[in-house]
């Protein structure tokens, strides 16, 4: 049988000394000869004790817990966000409670809540589309984009958005589809918005599938191969996701990819390398996004008193941005030679 760990009080006993000298020796309070400290901590690690984290609290009035609410864990993007946060997280000496927030407002402000009265020193949110985060005496940290209110730190989504449309452009498509999903996104506006900044000289249309799916019902087709007939050679998708229904549905109307028409996401999902063919994307640095985050929340709920109920300030990372890398794959291709109108030889397109 695996021996049991010592308590504080058995610790103090075996040393011969009071619970709080013990106390006061491994937690660097109080007024204690530099000696007597150092042949507690020594006896202390021998004997294997291990601080109680419900002790700690009572001491502290701090849990050592974090939250984490992200919209919808059924995305493969924010399972890659949570991996990052509890990694830093537990670095910094923290547990994480995750919270799904199902996409819908309410539940959103109703995992705030339940996971502050759970008694976490902090959350990290990553918000619904469109949504405002409660302010609270909680410290929150805010990952979105630099124009949702009291955001900590984001990916430069903007810049992304150009990296994107720069690398189209050079290919030489003319004529581009930017296709998102909803207009209440910050960071799907964000991204489209980059996008418009870098291509003012090359014809694009946006297109919102939700506005789409709300005329012809949820997983229609979205048209895409039309637009190709009209001359549009390359799809610039807010995500990943959706950079591979624009591909399926392309590849399913007989247009080749690349040769007939680019396709390009964002977030460089694990799987984006693998589908056939491998797609452009732009990659987020979520270590750095994440290690940004906390190193704010830490240091907020250290500057706080336990005991403070007045709302707390708003989270700021040392960098607001972190810059987004383009990662060049096999979906994105020369703008093809566009092909003679049905019906008429190329002499006669030459004179039409």
């Amino acid at each position: 049988m695996k021996p049991s760990r010592p308590n504080l009080s058995e610790l103090a006993r075996h040393l011969g000394v009071s619970i709080a000298t013990v106390s006061n020796a491994l937690s660097g309070k109080g007024r204690l000869s530099p000696e007597l400290a150092a042949r507690i901590r020594d006896a202390a690690s021998s004997m294997g004790y291990v601080p109680s984290q419900a002790g700690r609290a009572l001491r502290t009035g701090r849990s050592g817990v974090l939250g984490l609410v992200l919209p919808d864990i059924g995305n493969p993007l924010y399972p890659e966000i949570a991996q990052e946060i509890e990694r830093v997280a537990t670095n910094a000496g923290y547990g994480v409670l995750i919270a799904n927030s199902r996409d819908e407002i309410a539940a959103q402000d109703k995992a705030i809540f339940q996971l502050i009265e759970r008694g976490v020193d902090g959350i990290v949110i990553v918000p619904r589309r469109g949504t405002t985060v409660p302010e609270t005496a909680c410290p929150i940290a805010i990952i979105d984009t630099p124009k949702t209110p009291r955001n900590t730190v984001s990916a430069d989504h903007f810049e992304g958005g150009r990296q994107v449309a720069r690398h189209l452009a050079a290919l030489g498509h003319g004529k581009i589809l930017l296709v998102g999903d909803d207009p209440s996104s910050n960071v799907q506006n964000t991204r489209i918005n980059g996008m418009r900044a870098e291509l003012s000289d090359v014809e694009t249309e946006t297109v919102w599938i939700v506005e789409i799916e709300a005329r012809h019902g949820k997983g229609c087709a979205l048209g895409l191969a039309d637009w190709r007939s009209r001359g549009f050679s390359a799809f610039a998708c807010v995500s990943d996701p959706h950079a591979l229904r624009a591909l399926t549905e392309l590849q399913s109307a007989g247009i080749a990819i690349p040769a007939e028409a680019s396709i390009t996401g964002f977030d460089n999902l694990q799987w984006s390398s693998f589908i056939s063919p491998p797609l452009t994307t732009v990659k987020m640095n979520m270590p750095e996004i994440a290690t940004l985050a906390l190193d704010a929340l830490v240091e907020a709920i250290q500057s706080r008193e336990a005991s403070d109920d007045t709302p707390s300030p708003p989270v700021t990372a040392r960098k607001a941005a972190v810059p987004m890398e383009l990662v060049i794959r096999r979906s994105s291709g020369p703008a093809p030679k566009e092909q003679p109108a049905a019906g008429l030889s190329q002499e006669e397109t030459k004179h039409a």
